[in-house]
């Protein structure tokens, strides 16, 4: 999954807050979200419950207050089923607010597995160009950047409703209102997909800033909704519920949308529509939304655990934090400042500058291949059928994959198997370039076909998911304690953003280098001096069609695109950024700092 919204399709480790009962820092007040992200939403939940195989600085601490804006639990407490110990299972007490983290993430997998899976696929069906995909991933920068305002949302809340419900109830309530009026209209604006494209774009958009507030606010909420002993299966609700509600929107809906897998598995009689419209099914999840926001507002409260208060824990509504570093007091207002303050102060160490940039170009090598390879195959012929079932088969090795990226990633040397692994990609995009090409003229795939792309599905993702486990071991060993959560969920934020920012060029790319011309089949007239004569895009093909002519493609602008993006990839890599790397895995503690000496020359 991860190679297509890696790019593609796409999971995620977590510190997670303690609800303790000694002093809580500054950083605590406007911690960001507690999960640490990838390039996409799906590869960050199956890399969630790896987050004990990492080295989190947390352990390091000998301080007896707990610095929350760390964001951890030790993590030799989160092996087996929490802070008090126990015999790993989740205490029965605790199962129905487990199910209700389920249900809460399932629902926010629901419009990120549409946006990030089903309509770009829909949109390329629909012949759209490249770069006009492109335009529709702008939708889901939100969740790539949600710690621009993740503070704000730990920060500000309402204290008759509580910190978390506060966001939880109108951001659902307004999401539901949003799917069900979309569920209207979708249908309507997919008929006419080039003049409705910016109005699709600018509505998921909206729709995934609110997705991307609700995890900032459901992550908060998991860690004081369980218990102590179940705080470590906060990341196990968050895999389950965004996977399924992800798995639902992308492979189920993609089946039952497509009219040939209805009439081949559901029908007797067949019918040129699927079995579920794209309208229906939003329409369906927004009662559903709706539904689980009332029920929450009705029968659950903000702190169902009822912890006793006591004089030395600070209330969620409290005015007045404590800073760990100074000592010095300061209002939420403040406070709130002060995280953005931290996150700049990370941003301009010398070191962190260098680890910026690497983030920054490091995934260019790979973009063509995910975010185009399966666009290709299915302008090839490839069926959405089995597409989705690609993704069904690659779901369970992601999580294997895991579990030993994670082993791999611990010791003196988090980076090295990071830098395997880039190579790794880079022989998968080569690998989905050769499967483009060698894609049957029939347009009929065999067996032995079939398993070739699932191998390459299976390579870029095992790869990817090496690549993120390593980053994120590494993150955790070069945060500063004092500051670790700002500290570690800037540098997320940062390679999230290295993910999604090459896709929009290298999909523009691919279209400026395709070649079509319109032809006339019978050689008595020529088009050269008509609008159409370069007939790539779908609206200037059919006015060639119209008038008589045939579109002949000259140049596939995805095989240079790619070619060239591995190229400038390899370039990079044994130019600048393997040399890179390895000088800053090498680097002492002090030099990943605030305020310490970072003028290590490289």
């Amino acid at each position: 999954m991860s190679s297509q919204f890696d790019s593609s399709s796409t999971i995620h480790a977590n510190s997670l807050k303690r609800h303790d009962k000694q002093s809580i820092s500054v950083n605590s007040s406007t911690s960001t979200s507690p999960f640490l992200h990838t390039d996409d939403p799906t590869q960050q939940l199956n890399h969630t419950n790896n987050s004990h195989n990492l080295t989190p600085y947390a352990n390091r601490h000998t301080n007896k207050e707990v610095d929350m804006n760390e964001n951890s639990i030790d993590s030799g407490k989160l092996v087996n089923g929490g802070g008090t110990g126990g015999d790993g299972n989740l205490p029965i007490s605790d199962r129905p607010r487990f199910f209700l983290l389920v249900l809460l993430y399932l629902i926010q997998g629901v419009p990120i597995g549409l946006a990030f899976g089903s309509i770009p696929f829909l949109l390329k069906s629909g012949d759209l160009s490249y770069s006009q995909v492109g335009i529709f991933t702008l939708a889901s920068y939100p969740y790539s950047l949600k710690l621009l305002w993740s503070p704000i949302v730990d920060s500000l809340f309402l204290k008759k409703l509580g910190r978390r419900r506060s966001w939880i109830l109108p951001v659902q309530c307004i999401s539901g209102l949003t799917l069900l009026y979309l569920g209207t209209k979708i249908d309507s604006l997919l008929n006419d997909l080039e003049f409705n494209l910016y109005n699709l774009t600018y509505t998921f958009f909206f729709l995934i800033l609110l997705c991307a507030t609700q995890d900032i606010a459901v992550d908060g909420w998991a860690l004081t909704i369980l218990s102590q002993k179940a705080l470590s299966y906060a990341s196990t609700a968050q895999t389950i519920g965004l996977n399924t509600g992800y798995f639902l929107s992308f492979t189920v809906f993609l089946a039952f949308n497509s009219p040939d897998f209805a009439n081949s598995y559901l029908r007797s009689i067949p019918s040129e529509d699927g079995l579920i419209t794209l309208g229906q099914y939003m329409s369906f999840w927004g009662w559903i939304y709706l539904i689980v926001t009332l029920l929450i507002f009705m029968f659950v409260p903000e702190d169902p655990l009822n912890y006793e208060k006591k004089e030395d824990v600070i209330e969620l509504d409290d005015l007045s934090i404590r800073d760990n570093e100074t000592g010095v007091l300061h209002t939420r207002k403040s406070a709130l400042f002060d995280v953005y303050y931290k996150m700049w102060n990370v941003v301009k160490l010398k070191n962190v500058k260098l680890f910026i940039i690497i983030h920054l170009i490091s995934k260019i090598a790979f973009q063509a291949n995910e975010a185009a390879t399966n666009l290709k195959l299915l302008d090839k012929g490839f069926s959405r059928e089995d597409l989705a079932i690609t993704v069904l088969i690659d779901f369970p090795f992601e999580i294997i994959f895991g579990y030993y990226s994670a082993r791999w990633s611990t010791g003196s040397q988090p980076l090295k198997p990071w830098m395997y692994a880039y190579l790794g990609r880079i022989l998968a995009a080569a690998i989905g370039q050769l499967l483009v090409y060698c894609f049957p003229k029939s347009g009929k795939i065999n067996m032995t076909y079939f398993l070739f792309v699932i191998f390459q599905h299976l390579l870029g993702s095992f790869m990817s998911t090496v690549q993120f486990v390593s980053i994120c071991a590494f993150h955790t060993q070069i945060a500063d304690p004092s500051i670790g959560g700002t500290y570690m969920t800037t540098l997320n934020t940062l390679s999230n953003l290295g993910g999604q920012w090459p896709k929009i060029i290298v999909l523009n790319m691919i279209d400026n280098f395709t070649k079509a011309e319109c032809i006339d089949p019978t050689n008595e007239k020529s088009f050269k001096l008509q609008p159409f004569h370069n007939c790539y895009s779908s609206n200037l093909k059919n006015q060639c069609i119209d008038a008589g002519g045939e579109c002949n493609l000259i140049s596939d602008g995805y095989y240079s695109t790619n070619i060239l993006c591995i190229i400038i990839g390899l370039v990079l890599y044994y130019g600048w950024i393997k040399k890179t790397v390895i000088h800053l895995q090498s680097l002492p503690i002090g030099a990943w700092r605030v305020g310490k000496p970072t003028a290590l020359p490289v």
